[in-house]
């Protein structure tokens, strides 16, 4: 069992605690940090941990074994840098970072300090997205083609804090909430990502904003893509890989569609999972060197960096490569 401190107690913060605490036997929180300790009092001690409101009283007790990032974004890099320096392994909401720069001072800092960094990118572990990771890699569907995303996600308008609003905390419409999780799923199905053109429209501000992102890929491997994220409609996640034999669909968490040459599709439902339990008991298992954290650092860098270029394409609307640098 890692005995973890969780830093942040917003809505996604709680969300991260429910899921584990007294669920799960990888991963339980003694200590949480929060700007704002008197609206989380309760909170913490319903689930039996201590609070505090600052990083380095959590850093300085020997009892945490590992620390939960689950802050406002741009504050992940220093505290990821921060958690590294005391010696501690440091699992991060995503995104790691708003730029390439920032992202790989946080993963050299890991590596220097030879601790584990993981990442909350959930969707990953959904059995559909395992599914379709499996089939591409099995060479099932012929040579890859080309690639296709979309994520909705009505959420942007429930339950997150005002600083979520924030242009310099969420720029790119809906991309930097669901859109990042599809872009984190094409990258980890084909690699780095050469060159982005995007398009964002708004048909209406903050709060509750009706805009749509359009993104256009190329991978380095000359694979083409696409990227569409919706923050005013309800929940819808798809993701399809096309191949010269065939095509893989995931279908939000449980469903996958394979279509080949010559044959019926082909309907794969599975169970639902708790992935953000499974995330962190992943995590937990790195710590404890039973298994490497499925997400390599040098990936996590290639989803920042294409990210980065992503949102550079839609305040511009233009084609922008990606730093390879």
């Amino acid at each position: 069992m890692i005995n973890a401190a969780i830093i942040g107690l917003g809505w996604w913060g709680k969300n991260l605690v429910n899921e584990v605490q007294m669920k799960s036997e990888r991963l339980h929180f003694i200590r949480g940090v929060s700007k704002e300790p008197d609206s989380v009092r309760d909170f913490a001690a319903k689930h039996g941990f201590e609070l505090s409101t600052d990083l380095a009283d959590v850093l300085a007790d020997p009892r945490v074994q590992a620390v939960v990032i689950a802050t406002p974004h741009s504050l992940h890099p220093g505290q990821i840098i921060a958690v590294a320096a005391a010696g501690k392994p440091v699992f991060s909401e995503k995104p790691l970072a708003l730029n390439k720069a920032d992202a790989v001072r946080a993963v050299q800092a890991c590596q220097k300090a030879g601790v584990v960094l993981g990442l909350g990118t959930n969707k990953r572990f959904w059995p559909s997205m395992r599914e379709l990771k499996r089939v591409v890699a099995s060479g099932r569907l012929g040579e890859i083609l080309h690639i296709e995303g979309h994520s909705s996600n009505e959420n942007s308008s429930n339950f997150f804090s005002t600083w979520r609003d924030l242009p310099t905390e969420s720029p790119g419409g809906g991309m930097t909430g669901s859109g990042l999780h599809i872009l984190d799923a094409l990258v980890n199905l084909m690699g780095p990502v050469r060159r982005v053109h995007g398009q964002l429209l708004s048909r209406k501000p903050q709060p509750d904003p009706l805009d749509t992102v359009s993104l256009i890929f190329e991978f380095d491997n000359g694979v083409s893509g696409t990227l569409a994220a919706v923050r005013a409609t309800p929940l819808y996640w798809r993701v399809h890989v096309f191949g010269s034999r065939g095509s893989a669909e995931a279908l939000g968490q449980s469903d996958l569609v394979l279509r080949m040459s010559g044959a019926q599709p082909e309907h794969l439902n599975f169970d639902p999972v708790d992935s953000l339990r499974i995330e962190l008991e992943a995590f937990a298992d790195a710590v404890e060197g039973r298994a490497p954290y499925p997400i390599p650092m040098a990936q996590m860098i290639d989803t920042v960096a294409a990210f980065e270029a992503a949102i550079k394409a839609l305040e511009s609307n233009s084609t922008v490569l990606v730093d390879k640098r």
